[in-house]
């Protein structure tokens, strides 16, 4: 009935490709390299943190402070105050919320009103968009460009802002801008001099900055994350969000957080306390418990945040060899746990016109996974509507994949590289 439709305002959101995709995972059972989550267990201390916890006498299973835990925001507070360099209230300064996803839907909705505009540097993680508009602000998008877009190998690094086209973005309607590092899809590291650029004009156009630092330890070396709550001035303008799913990588906990000054923090709050009011106590204990191992283990070979980057490096090097040596050409992420990669090399010689989507890198990874039973996720669902033509050359495929995964992906790859090149151009596949 049409007075029981959707209210305009979600409309933005009625497509999710999340759900589309892992409908498409349950029907085929490719080789899943789509979902951004890893196919085996992190050490084993995390998880059994949250089984002694469910176990515990006492409170641990009944309602905690609505705002966060107080030995998790304890925990935050002493490893985040140190990293920034500023002292954090936990209990004003520090927000725990429903993963990183709600971090953000507070962080965006309780500042933007009807008629402000943010700033999306595309590509973006999909939600952004939805949830600015949802509350009646207008995005603004600005591309990272490709620098070296002919190159066989590139790297996420040449992916630039214009400095020029970015000035032109900030007006006296400007609220806020939406940064991600490390970057998700791109797997870019935004460095010292990126930041500072737009630090700076944060700081002209008195415009909030939303960071969104949830694969903040997975940098690959020699590249270093850089908050932008640590720059100078930047503290009172910054939230920062950050994700137990990702640090630990555990993302079924669904546990995330949000920190910055206390007269920001306050309007995260009030949406919070009316959408959620308070988030599982079991899992915030454990996530606490697992912090504290992390301080007391930083610089150190027990530290797992410190050493995940270094598992994860093989796997990296690993996929863009196989990207590279069946006709894709693949973007070495500087940190994150995605690649990206052009297949356009195809283009032409598969029929993939059964699809009836209106973006080809969607036809092609649905074509993949019903022909070759191997899924990665459309690069263009990550961009405005204005510029999904272009970025519809690309693929993005997760390798935070059990080795054995991997070694599957790179059959597939072989098989379906074999298979088209056996093919003439007239005689499309």
């Amino acid at each position: 009935m049409e007075k029981f439709k959707l209210p305009d305002r979600y409309k933005s959101g009625e497509y999710n490709v999340w759900i589309e995709f892992i409908g498409l995972a349950m029907e085929y059972k490719p080789v899943n390299l789509g979902q951004g989550f890893p196919d085996y267990n992190p050490p084993s201390r995390f998880s059994q943190y949250l089984s002694e916890v469910a176990n515990k006498s006492g409170l641990y299973n009944q309602y905690t402070r609505g705002f966060g835990h107080i030995r998790l925001v304890n925990a935050l507070s002493k490893l985040y105050s140190s990293l920034v360099g500023h002292s954090i209230n936990p209990t004003s300064e520090v927000l725990v919320t429903v993963g990183a996803y709600e971090a953000l839907y507070c962080a965006i909705q309780s500042h933007l009103e009807p008629g402000d505009e943010a700033i999306i540097i595309e590509p973006f993680f999909d939600c952004y968009e939805p949830m600015v508009r949802s509350v009646g602000g207008i995005p603004r998008f600005i591309s990272l460009k490709n620098t070296k877009i002919n190159a066989s190998i590139s790297h996420s690094s040449d992916w630039k802002l214009d400095p020029e086209e970015l000035k032109l973005l900030f007006n006296s309607k400007t609220k806020l801008i939406i940064i991600n590092t490390p970057h998700n899809p791109l797997g870019k590291v935004f460095d010292l001099e990126e930041l500072t650029m737009i630090a700076d004009l944060c700081k002209k156009h008195n415009v909030l900055c939303i960071s969104d630092e949830v694969y903040e330890w997975l940098v690959y070396e020699p590249s270093k994350h850089i908050r932008m709550a640590s720059l100078p001035n930047m503290w009172e303008r910054t939230i920062t969000i950050g994700s137990a799913g990702k640090t630990f990588s555990m993302t079924g906990w669904k546990l995330g957080w949000a920190y910055g000054p206390e007269n920001i923090m306050r309007n995260l709050q009030v949406l919070h306390q009316i959408a959620i009011y308070t988030c599982a106590t079991p899992v915030q204990e454990a996530v606490a418990k697992g912090f504290e191992h992390e301080i007391n283990n930083l610089n150190t070979p027990e530290s797992y945040f410190q050493g995940i980057s270094k598992e994860l490096k093989p796997k990296l090097n690993f996929t863009a060899q196989i990207l590279a040596n069946n006709g894709f050409k693949p973007v070495i992420p500087d940190g994150g746990y995605f690649m990206i990669a052009d297949w356009t090399n195809y283009e032409k010689k598969i029929d993939i016109s059964s699809e009836i989507d209106k973006y080809k890198d969607f036809k092609f990874v649905k074509w993949l996974v019903k022909n070759f039973k191997l899924q990665g996720i459309p690069f263009s669902v990550f961009f405005s509507e204005q510029n999904k033509d272009w970025a519809s050359d690309y693929l993005r495929f997760c390798f935070f994949k059990k080795d054995e995964t991997l070694k599957q992906f790179e059959e597939i790859a072989t098989k379906f590289s074999n298979t088209i090149s056996q093919k003439s151009p007239s005689n499309k596949l």
